[in-house]
């Protein structure tokens, strides 16, 4: 699907210590969709006119850190109190009383607390890519140490600030196009945990991507990403990966209850998380969001599912959507 901008109307919106940039698309009941890393409001273009024509009113996030919104330097600006106050300022700021959330990667995992967080402002959430999952009994940087003890792990690696600043600041272009393919079906992510930790940056481990256009990604839809990601850096979305430790510490005062809106869970079947969790995350769900209505799994997709898929995640969106009372 061909992507024009011409129906896309955008705002910047103040959400109180910051402004969200936001890209809408439609009227009627409203749909919003919060991207991961690297991610923009972009990475739902084939969501927007899809969702528009069939009634609702889509809107697309560039999130806290990302694009044209506002980016914070402290990565403690990047908790659940702050995330959560931007998703309801945003919602006050539109004049929406409630919405049906769609989340993606970080995205996702923001989505999954707001019914708790953000109580009678939620309708119902379609995710991608993260299931819901316990909250871990040891703060997730402790975690990730150990795992890289054994080999290079990402999470790990972002953690400090200034090493992956400037690796993938530097070379937005290489590490746009690798980490997309990487976690894309057409390559085994867990292929990289070959690699050791020690000596390596991001991109010594990341294959090099073919050349460009993919089947699912265009040059001028690349283009696209890398104009704003080397206008921007990538230091904003690096901090919500600096923010696992505050988040788990908001919720060992605030634990996780059961989701009980109605939900859509939706993953690639080649997406590293699924692979790396293993299909008993997906049953391990089911008791932890009793609101859980489809799973679905796209055969052949990886972690970018609404860009790579998008047939498949729009007829699933909207049958989902179809079924709210």
């Amino acid at each position: 699907m061909s992507f024009g901008e011409g129906n896309v109307r955008h705002r910047m919106v103040d959400v109180g210590d910051i402004a969200l940039h936001v890209a809408e698309q439609g009227d009627g009941p409203p749909v919003l969709l919060c991207h991961g890393f690297p991610g923009l409001w972009y990475s739902w273009r084939h969501q927007l006119p899809v969702l528009a024509a069939a009634g609702y009113r889509a809107i697309a996030v560039d999130m806290r850190g990302y694009g044209r919104s506002g980016r914070p330097a402290s990565p403690r600006e990047y908790d659940r109190r702050h995330t959560v106050a931007d998703m309801v300022g945003l919602l006050d700021g539109l004049g929406i009383e409630d919405a049906v959330f769609a989340g993606h990667d970080f995205g996702a995992a923001l989505v999954w607390d707001l019914p708790q967080w953000a109580p009678g402002r939620v309708k119902a959430l379609m995710q991608l890519s993260v299931p819901r999952m316990p909250v871990s009994k040891r703060p997730p940087t402790e975690i990730y140490a150990r795992m890289a003890a054994q080999h290079f792990v990402h999470v790990h690696y972002f953690q400090e600030k200034g090493p992956a600043d400037e690796e993938l600041g530097a070379e937005p272009a290489r590490f746009l196009a690798n980490v997309f393919w990487a976690l894309s079906g057409g390559y085994r992510n867990l292929d990289i945990w070959r690699h050791p930790s020690e000596g390596n940056g991001y991109l010594d481990v990341l294959p090099e991507a073919p050349p460009l256009p993919w089947p699912w990604l265009s040059q001028d839809e690349f283009a696209h990403y890398v104009d704003e990601f080397r206008r921007t850096g990538f230091t904003g979305g690096l901090n919500w990966y600096r923010a696992y430790d505050r988040v788990w510490e908001e919720k060992q005062n605030r634990p996780d209850e059961p989701v009980t809106v109605p939900t859509m869970f939706l993953v690639g079947e080649r997406d590293p998380v699924l692979q790396m969790m293993g299909s008993g995350a997906l049953k391990q769900m089911e008791g932890l969001v009793p609101g859980l209505r489809d799973v679905h799994i796209v055969e052949g997709a990886g972690h970018f599912v609404q860009m790579e898929a998008p047939g498949e995640v729009n007829e699933a969106m909207l049958a989902f959507l179809a079924g709210l009372t």
